[in-house]
């Protein structure tokens, strides 16, 4: 397994928010994480990435735990595009992106090799800011934003790319542009772990969803197995219905359900 989490749980103080968290993850997977609000997702995917230590279990990565090893080796492996970003002042598009490469760099050495400067160069170009690569980060639009702080998760050329919520603050156009552009990288065997607040954008683009009710797993499962009218009634409080599409399944809410 490339990434495996064992009874994991933890949280932001001794009282716990996710609860015995056990999954795996191989090769060319893209997991989504789908769940109500407090439902524990963002905090599972910050105890995968290192920000919160566990308080009990493990994140192995390629079968060791990821707590106890280097965080620059750990960056060469995964790479995290939190929710919200802080947007650096005076700072370009190409210099943000350069940045990605500080997990290979040793602490003596302050410019790029060849190969840092062509891993640069390749993740702007997959994310399309090759363009925009001098303009100020700051002058950025939402969408463009998004992009550069992705290519600079891509110029960390990881093995893993973990998502909070990439879609949240991006209008449908650059939802759909995002994602295609995650399809297209995780075709290419990048494996993908996104937090998605959109049930039917996770159902679209995903290999497994792993619904979460209250800290725990309710269900894991290819989209079609788990995303049943009783798991979203359970999961999400509302009663939907689910029609098939040319793009998948979609989930229609009808009501929101009584408590």
């Amino acid at each position: 397994m490339l990434l495996e989490t064992q009874n994991l749980t933890g949280g932001y103080t001794t009282k716990p928010i996710v609860h015995e968290i056990s999954l795996t993850l191989i090769t060319g997977e893209w997991l989504s994480l789908v769940g109500a609000n407090g439902s524990g997702k963002s905090t599972l995917l910050k105890l995968i990435s290192r920000l919160l230590k566990p308080q009990q279990g493990s994140v192995l990565l390629d079968g060791k735990a990821i707590h106890s090893q280097p965080a620059s080796v750990v960056a060469q492996k995964l790479a995290l595009l939190p929710q919200q970003q802080t947007i650096p002042s005076g700072l370009t598009v190409r210099q943000l992106v350069s940045l990605g490469r500080t997990p290979y760099q040793p602490w003596w050495q302050y410019s790029l090799n060849a190969e840092d400067r062509d891993k640069v160069e390749t993740a702007l170009q997959l994310t399309r800011m090759d363009g925009l690569c001098d303009r100020f980060v700051e002058e950025l639009s939402g969408g463009e934003r998004q992009r550069a702080f992705l290519a600079l998760a891509l110029a960390q050329d990881p093995q893993i790319l973990l998502l909070d919520e990439p879609t949240t603050y991006l209008d449908i156009r650059y939802q759909l542009e995002l994602l295609e552009l995650l399809k297209q990288l995780n075709q290419q065997h990048l494996t993908i772990i996104t937090v998605l607040h959109d049930v039917n954008l996770a159902a679209r683009y995903s290999t497994r969803l792993a619904l979460l009710s209250e800290g725990r797993i309710f269900a894991v499962g290819n989209p079609k197995e788990i995303l049943t009218p009783a798991n979203l009634a359970d999961v999400l409080g509302v009663e939907v219905v689910i029609l098939e599409t040319p793009v998948g399944l979609q989930i229609c809410p009808v009501a929101a359900m009584n408590d």
